[in-house]
C-alpha cells in the first residue's frame, strides 16, 4: 500500500472517528499532551536514529511510537476544527 493510499484511508477513518465527539470529547482530544515520560523515550530514540544507532527492537518502538504520533495529531486537528465549527 503506497504511503498516499495510507494516508487516504487514516484520513477516512480518523474523519469518522471525529464525527463521534461531542464538545467535551473534542476539546479534551484537542488538549491532548504526551506525558514527559514518553516524549523522552521518543528524542531519545531520534538521537539513536539520527545517529544510525537504532537496535530492531528500537527501530519498531520508534516506528510505533512516530506512528502513534501522527495518528493523534490528526485526531487532534479534527478535533480542533469540529470546536471552531461549534459541535456541541
Amino acid at each position: 500500500m503506497s504511503e498516499a493510499s495510507v494516508a487516504s484511508a487514516l484520513e477516512g477513518i480518523l474523519g469518522s472517528l471525529s464525527q463521534c465527539l461531542n464538545a467535551e470529547s473534542a476539546k479534551r482530544v484537542a488538549e491532548f499532551r504526551i506525558s514527559p515520560a514518553i516524549q523522552t523515550r521518543v528524542d531519545e530514540l531520534a538521537a539513536r536514529a539520527n545517529d544510525g544507532l537504532l537496535s530492531d527492537d528500537e527501530r519498531t518502538e520508534y516506528e510505533a511510537l512516530i506512528n502513534a504520533a501522527d495518528f493523534v495529531a490528526i485526531l487532534k486537528l479534527k478535533a480542533q476544527r469540529q470546536l471552531e465549527a461549534g459541535v456541541r
